[in-house]
């Protein structure tokens, strides 16, 4: 009965989640996935690198919500607060992965790579990211639900999406409210896993030509 009446309201909540997740997920992919590869060519820096980024991830939500303003000078509820933060999060989480991936790729293929005359940036483009792509795209999976899951947390200091499902239902003691936010971040959630696995199908086409041989 309270979702017949406050549809219009749940589906522009949906809207702002949206528009926070996309662009932290954006980012932390760009950012993190270079950061990776050159941790993972460079194990020396690379292994305190990934130990760096990691520690920011142990930071709880809130606090960083907090501390983000006195850093980049952005109103506390604001919709950038919220993105930089989660950007945080989301480069923390990649960076691993995307460091396990590129050292995933077999020196020998790197090696037949240079034999051939490539240079670096080649050898990046044609040979590490195409063998890296299924680690990645697992890590791209666990990226965008978590960040799904982190941008409710944004509802606290007022900053709208899903999650102000959860702290005016609570506010107001309307459990259908509450309910209705849940069932909502985890079917967006299911809905970025799928995306994200129709990206993987498209980016390794070859995985479909082996399995139909």
């Amino acid at each position: 009965m309270w979702l017949m009446h406050a549809w219009p309201e749940v589906l522009d909540l949906l809207r702002a989640h949206v528009l926070l997740s996309v662009p932290a997920i954006v980012i932390s992919v760009l950012v993190a996935v270079p950061v990776g590869l050159f941790a993972a060519r460079h194990p020396r820096v690379g292994n305190t690198v990934v130990q760096v980024t990691s520690l920011a991830y142990t930071i709880p939500a809130l606090p960083m919500l907090v501390i983000v303003p006195f850093i980049v000078a952005v109103p506390l509820r604001s919709q950038i607060n919220v993105i930089i933060a989660l950007c945080v999060y989301g480069i923390a989480l990649i960076v691993r992965t995307a460091t396990d991936a590129f050292r995933s790729v077999p020196e020998e293929v790197r090696t037949a790579a240079v034999a051939q005359g490539m240079s670096p940036s080649q050898i990046a483009w044609k040979v590490d990211m195409p063998l890296a792509i299924p680690v990645l795209i697992s890590g791209l999976r666990v990226l965008c639900v978590s960040t799904v899951g982190l941008v409710t947390i944004g509802a606290l200091i007022g900053v709208s999406s899903l999650g102000s499902l959860f702290t005016d239902g609570f506010q107001r003691n309307i459990t259908a409210e509450v309910v209705v936010g849940i069932v909502a971040v985890v079917l967006l959630a299911v809905l970025f896993d799928v995306a994200c696995l129709i990206l993987q199908r498209l980016c390794t086409p070859w995985t479909r030509l082996g399995k139909a041989r």
